[in-house]
Parts: C-alpha cells; sequence; structure tokens
C-alpha cells in the first residue's frame, strides 16, 4: 500500500509533488527491489519515467512484477541479494494499478476511489433505493484491497460497517460470507454511519485541545537583505539579525545581533574583539570565517542565537512590537551562506525562523501574562 512518503521532482522549474513505495522490476530473469515513484502529473518512475499507460504495460508484461517465482534471483542494489523461497504476495497488475492510480488523484487533491465510494455511500444514505445501493457496492469494490480496511479511518470497526451497509439486508460480506446479514446488524451499521455523519459535521467547530497545529497568518517572507542603518519604519526587514539594533551582552555593546553572534563564535579573544567592532554584520560574518571557530560552537549556536533574540527584543520594544504583529505566521528566513539558518526556498533548515517564532511566543507569553 502506498503511504505518506512524500518526494517531488523539477521540471521546467516548476516542483512536482510525489509518492512513492517499493516495486520489484524483473529484468533478465533477475528481479530487483527498487522504488516506484508517482508523480502529481501522471509521470510513474519505474526505470525511467512512464505514462500511466505505458506502467500498465509494463506492468501486464511482468516487468513490473506483482508475481515472484520460487528460487528466482533478487537483488537490492548496493544492499543485498537473494533467492525466493516460499514467495508469497498479494499483489496482482489490477491492484498496484488501481494503487497507482489513487497516489495521483490524492497527489492532485482529487477524490481518490476511497473518497469517491464515500460519497456514493453519502448519496445512498440519503435516497436509500436498491440502485443507488448498488452504485454504493460497486464504489466499494473498485476500492484497492490493500486500501479498503482504511475507508473509514475506524481501526476498531475497520470497514465492517461498510461492507454491511453496501451488501444490504440478506446480502453478504467478504467479512462473514456463510452469514447473510441480518435486520439487526443492518440497523447498527446505518446508526454507525449516522453517528459519523454528525461527528463530520462538528469538525469544523472542533478545535484540539493545545490549540490549532497550523497557523491561521499567512506565512511572513524575510529574504536575505544588508541593511546599514536604522530607518523610523523597517518594517520586517527589523527582524533580521542583521539589522542594526544594538544589544547589550555581559556589559559588551554589539552593533547587532549578526555582529554578537559571530564575535561570539570566534575563538580568539583579540579577534573577537575585532569581529565585534565590524563595519557590517556581513563584515563580521567575514571577520570571523577567517577566525578559529570556538570548540563545540556547531552544538551551542541554537542557544546562543535564542539569548541573542531575546536581548534585542527586550531592548527594543519597537521592535518586538514588529515581531508580535507577525501574529502566529510561519516567517521564512533566508541566508544565502547558511542552509542551517535559512529557508533558501526549502533547501534549508529555517532555524532564523524557527528561533524567531519562539522568541515571539515568548513575547505573547509575556504580554498576556502567561510567563
Amino acid at each position: 500500500m502506498i503511504g505518506n512518503r512524500i518526494t517531488h521532482r523539477t521540471a521546467d522549474g516548476v516542483r512536482i509533488p510525489g509518492t512513492w513505495r517499493h516495486a520489484f522490476i524483473r529484468n533478465g530473469g533477475t528481479f530487483y527491489l527498487t522504488d516506484l515513484v508517482i508523480y502529481a502529473d501522471g509521470l510513474i518512475d519505474c526505470w525511467g519515467l512512464a505514462t500511466i499507460d505505458e506502467f500498465e504495460r509494463k506492468l501486464r508484461s511482468g516487468w513490473v512484477a506483482t508475481g515472484l517465482r520460487e528460487g528466482a534471483q533478487a537483488s537490492a542494489h548496493g544492499l543485498a541479494s537473494w533467492r525466493f523461497a516460499e514467495p508469497r504476495t498479494w499483489l496482482t497488475p489490477e491492484l498496484l494499478l488501481a494503487e497507482v492510480r489513487d497516489a495521483i488523484d490524492e497527489l492532485n487533491g482529487r477524490p481518490d476511489s476511497t473518497g469517491r465510494c464515500l460519497a456514493a455511500v453519502d448519496v445512498f444514505l440519503a435516497d436509500r433505493t436498491e440502485e443507488n445501493r448498488a452504485a454504493a457496492r460497486a464504489a466499494y469494490l473498485a476500492v484497492p484491497e490493500t486500501r479498503r480496511h482504511y475507508a473509514l479511518g475506524d481501526m476498531d470497526r475497520k470497514d465492517g460497517p461498510l461492507q454491511v451497509l453496501v451488501a444490504g439486508p440478506g446480502g453478504v460480506t467478504d467479512r462473514r460470507p456463510d452469514e447473510p446479514v441480518s435486520q439487526a446488524m443492518y440497523d447498527e451499521a446505518v446508526s454507525y454511519f449516522e453517528e459519523r455523519a454528525r461527528l463530520i459535521a462538528e469538525l469544523p467547530s472542533r478545535v484540539p485541545a493545545d490549540g490549532p497545529a497550523t497557523p491561521h497568518a499567512p506565512a511572513v517572507h524575510l529574504p536575505q537583505t544588508y541593511p546599514r542603518q536604522r530607518v523610523d519604519d523597517p518594517g520586517k526587514v527589523a527582524l533580521r539579525s542583521d539589522y542594526p539594533a544594538p544589544i547589550d551582552i555581559d556589559g559588551i555593546t554589539y552593533a547587532s545581533v549578526a555582529h554578537a553572534y559571530w564575535a561570539l563564535s570566534v575563538a580568539d579573544s583579540t579577534a573577537r574583539a575585532a569581529v565585534a567592532v565590524a563595519d557590517t554584520a556581513y563584515a563580521a560574518r567575514e571577520s570571523a570565517a577567517a577566525a578559529t571557530r570556538r570548540e563545540g560552537w556547531e552544538d551551542a549556536r541554537g542557544a546562543v542565537m535564542t539569548t541573542l533574540l531575546r536581548a534585542k527584543y527586550a531592548q527594543h520594544p519597537d521592535l518586538a512590537d514588529i515581531l508580535l504583529a507577525t501574529d502566529d505566521a510561519t516567517l521564512i528566513y533566508d541566508d544565502a551562506d547558511s542552509t542551517f539558518w535559512g529557508d533558501n526556498a526549502g533547501r534549508g533548515r529555517n532555524w532564523g525562523g524557527r528561533l524567531l517564532e519562539l522568541v515571539r511566543s515568548e513575547l505573547h507569553a509575556k504580554r498576556a501574562g502567561i510567563m
């Protein structure tokens, strides 16, 4: 079954999201364990990009293998090789193709086979004709077998109520093929779906106990700039570590957070003093880069930066107001010289933005009287 594995490829400068699952490719009598990558534009990478029709032909030919032969040679590149002994697989070409089609639908935000099944069930519950039940049953059977248990998102009941509902009184289910569905079983299934609909209807108004998991304010991008002097209305530029906002740390005044950060990173006291009085934050960085770094700096730098940011916004309430005005937005911090501090178009770790969000939360807590 294809899970929530996320990847992408870039085509003509456009990011194409994708996901993947493991699969075997049979080549020259050997079965190679590999990743089958499915992309939102409908291309599938199975040792080369293929359209969905080309992929189906590879499935039907056995090149993308769903059947494994006893005693056949198998290989995982650079990891191991072995021969199959009593191989068992539940995949068929039809099942794997259905899973791939579902993955493409999901990547594009469209209802997959499970979504279409549940929509057909809703139609039946609203108008309980045998024609609508038959449509719901057909939609259920179109869900890949590997995914049916997850259709209701209920790992206790799995798809039991769904099977009973689409079978109807007197019908049979896969779970109990020798026991016809009784009226009591059917009524229980209907009650299950009515309660499920009620809970789903409440979801928009239900808030997790600890509050929402995602920000409601739009993300704020902090592109790299090289500010040389303070201005009356700096806007989000003031949130940059190189913005000239002097801070006092242990009796020493630094021209900016960046000056303090780079000075504190240097092992030699003389070199450290030179970094501290550099003309610009950029010059402070260059001067520190030429000096010997303090032992253990990489492990300590996050804590150091947090301390410096706290000092900046404690000593400059006007700048704290600018940070607080970002509300709960994700802060995306760019740093061309660092994928640690910078987001850099998704290639970096964005610690510059994440620590600003931490300090912002502390400021909110302080102003609310929580801390």
